[in-house]
């Protein structure tokens, strides 16, 4: 049965598998227990996910930002460059490599956002060189999407890590070419008169309905090579999908908006 998935109701969903899929490698709360990108870090156990049932409908209080048929909800993400350069083929959002990373017209604070996606097959390249793209909130937090079925990488960047900050619980991927389904709620930092972040942010992720982020606190913006300090910014921004120079696929984009949690 085909459930649109609230946010209670991805608890109760998963319940079961989140019991049966304990990591004998758990993920530090501080992810400073790691240097970013640390090859020497555990990587997470394989998890097989359930079969993929076909696209989630969405609840009806949800703002479709991709429904099959047009890319009309997306701009570029560089605001000079007009409207998204990627393509629509066969009802799914195709990544134009080269063309930059696209942006919802809409900006957004807390949310939980609903997003479908498929490595190309058959899989070419490895490491990050594999089906990379990524999902950014606010522009700026970033939750990985790779092609991390039976290809190894650094585990804070693999599929469904809060990128270069925490590995996922669990590695719950299916193979390329197939879909993958995150479910992500967030909630997004505050700052006071001056700047100074006074509420990190929070987020959760399900992967093919398996926890794999558990209400963590993102220390900070995505960044490579090295992990920046919070800046301010706006209380709204768009979400972003980014283009990594791979032909990776998208599908059945909705978000619902959040009530604020009270700082």
């Amino acid at each position: 049965m085909r459930i649109a998935l609230a946010t209670a109701g991805i608890l109760g969903t998963v319940a079961t598998s989140v019991a049966l899929a304990q990591n004998p490698n758990p993920v530090p709360k501080d992810p400073g227990a790691y240097p970013q990108h640390s090859r020497t870090r555990p990587p997470p156990v394989v998890v097989t996910p359930g079969p993929y049932l076909g696209p989630v409908a969405a609840p009806s209080d949800a703002i479709v930002l991709f429904d099959g048929h047009s890319l009309s909800e997306w701009r570029a993400a560089d605001t000079t460059k007009g409207d998204a350069k990627w393509q629509v083929k066969s009802g799914d959002i195709v990544i134009a490599a080269g063309t930059g990373d696209i942006a919802t017209r809409r900006s957004f604070g807390d949310v939980q956002l609903h997003v479908e996606w498929s490595a190309p097959n058959p899989p070419r390249g490895e490491d990050q060189d594999r089906g990379n793209s990524g999902v950014f909130l606010m522009s700026t937090y970033e939750v990985q999407v790779l092609d991390s079925y039976h290809a190894a990488t650094y585990p804070d960047g693999q599929a469904a890590s809060i990128y270069g900050q925490y590995p996922p619980l669990v590695n719950a991927m299916r193979p390329p070419g197939e879909w993958q389904v995150y479910d992500i709620v967030f909630h997004r930092p505050h700052f006071d008169a001056a700047g100074r972040v006074t509420t990190p942010a929070r987020l959760t992720v399900f992967h093919n309905g398996i926890l794999v982020q558990d209400d963590m606190t993102v220390i900070g913006p995505t960044t490579n090579s090295r992990r920046a300090p919070y800046a301010a910014h706006p209380d709204r921004l768009p979400i972003k999908l980014q283009d990594h120079g791979h032909p990776v696929r998208f599908r059945n984009i909705w978000v619902r908006e959040l009530p604020e949690v009270a700082n």
